[in-house]
Order: structure tokens, then sequence, then C-alpha cells
């Protein structure tokens, strides 16, 4: 059985080499000539074949292109989470310059108070949130040297002074509350009053009680007076932005545009001794 199984396929190859010698003969008159046989299949083929490359391709894209989407938003994901974190690390970078800087004016002015003020930095912690202009929470306290009625300032001027005490914070009574009282003057005509904070006044000041012959004008500075205050004398508080008279008449008023932002509060700096000279 074997070897009739081997005589035909000897037969079977002797057939295919005939054939493809039979083909090279009609052929031999020139490579670029097709047989009349290979010509009629090429054309019969040929509209075939176009269908056939046609739907290869879009199956080939069709197969290929969920690949390249998977691929895409892979890629896309990638770099959505790069440029979160390069947008984290922008806001830290902007966050501690802008920290540096506010650091660095405030390193400056105790250089500059040295020989009159002894401070104390800190941060602001917390703020009363039923009266954002009421007080603020620091994060020194008495383990630091803090006590009740320092003053506290920055750069800028005048915040307040401290009212409460414990071992690492301490809680600051801001000169927008209308609580607070810090004796004043105008710096140009040496006009004393009494400066407040309005109630509902959103951080606003004002300064009653000015003699009605020492009137200010609008733009004069306002210090604080000393005069036996808890206050040291001198420090800025802010400029006069309008004048009138009070309801009783005997006096003048001033609201005052404060040096300080009440609103950006972040650093300050407590003052635990001075000696100031009259300014």
């Amino acid at each position: 059985m074997s070897g009739l199984s081997l005589a035909k396929k000897l037969v079977l190859l002797g057939l295919l080499i005939i054939v493809m010698v039979t083909g090279l003969h009609y052929s031999a008159g020139g490579i670029e000539r097709l047989t009349p046989l290979a010509s009629s299949v090429r054309d019969i083929l040929s509209p075939v074949q176009r269908v056939i490359m046609i739907a290869g391709r879009e199956v080939s894209n069709l197969v290929t292109t969920p690949a390249k989407l998977i691929g895409l938003s892979k890629r896309y994901r990638q770099l959505d989470e790069k440029n979160s974190q390069l947008e984290s690390q922008l806001l830290q970078f902007k966050e501690i310059s802008e920290e540096n800087i506010r650091l660095k004016k405030m390193l400056d002015f105790r250089t500059d108070l040295a020989p009159q003020l002894a401070t104390e930095a800190a941060a602001v912690t917390g703020r009363d949130h039923g009266n954002w202009f009421g007080s603020i929470t620091i994060n020194k306290g008495e383990n630091q040297g803090i006590k009740s009625d320092m003053t506290v300032i920055t750069p800028a001027g005048l915040v307040g002074r401290v009212i409460r005490v414990s071992g690492n914070t301490a809680e600051v009574l801001l000169i927008t509350d209308p609580r607070s009282g810090v004796g004043s003057m105008v710096q140009e005509t040496r006009s004393p009053g009494i400066l407040e904070g309005v109630t509902g006044g959103q951080g606003s000041l004002k300064m009653v009680h000015i003699p009605a012959d020492l009137t200010p004008d609008r733009g004069n500075r306002v210090i604080t007076a000393g005069l036996g205050s808890v206050f040291p004398k001198g420090i800025p508080i802010g400029t006069v932005r309008e004048v009138r008279k009070e309801e009783a008449g005997l006096f003048k008023m001033a609201e005052i545009e404060p040096y300080v932002d009440f609103n950006r509060l972040e650093e300050v700096l407590v003052v635990t001794s001075y000696k100031l000279e009259t300014p």
C-alpha cells in the first residue's frame, strides 16, 4: 500500500513539472509578455483582486484601530497625569516663592528695627469664621515667650494685640474688630484720636474724637500714639481716606485705609519687647 502511494506521488510530481515547463515554453518570447491564458486570468481576476485588496486594508485598519486607540488612550492618561504633576509642582514653587518674599520682607523689617524692637515671628493658623476681621490664631504661645497684650505687627503696619495665650498658640484681637481701641495720632497734624474697627465694615477702620481744630487732610498718615497704651509709639496704621463731623458735632472722625491687608494675613511678628524713639 505504501508503494502504491509513493507511485502516485511521483506521477503527480511529474505532471507538475510538465505543466511548469509548458508554461515556460509559451512565455519564452519575452518576460513582459503574458501568455494568452495568463492574460485572460489576470483580466478576470483584476476586479476581484482590487476588492480583496480594499477589503484586506479595511480589515487591517479595523483590527489595528482598537489597538491604536488603546495605545493613544494610555498615552493620553500618562500625559494628563504628567500635566497634573507639573501643575501641582508649579503651584508649590509659586507658593514657596511668595512665602520667601514675605519672609524676606519680615527679616528686613526686623533688621531695620533691631535697635528698638525684639520680635518673634509666627504663622497664622486660624481665624474666627464668625467674625473674619475679629481675631486670628498664631502658632506661638507661652512656650515661646508670648504674653497677653503684646503688640502684633507685619512689615506693613499694626495688626492687633495678643488677648489669650496657651502653651504653643495665641489669639490676636485685630484692630479691625469693633472691640479694639488703639490710641492713635495723625503724623502730619499731630491730631490725637481713638482708632476703632467698624461693625460689619469688612476690615474698615475709623479714627474718632479728633479735635475739630486739628482736622487731618486726606492722605495723612496715622500711627500709634503710645501714651501709656499697650502699643508702642510710632507704628504705622494707615492713611486718612475721608473726614467728617461726628454726630455730636464737637469732634471730627476719619475713615482710615489700613496699611495691612487683613484678608491675606499669613505671617506676623509679635513684639516681645520694645524701646522706640520718638518719631
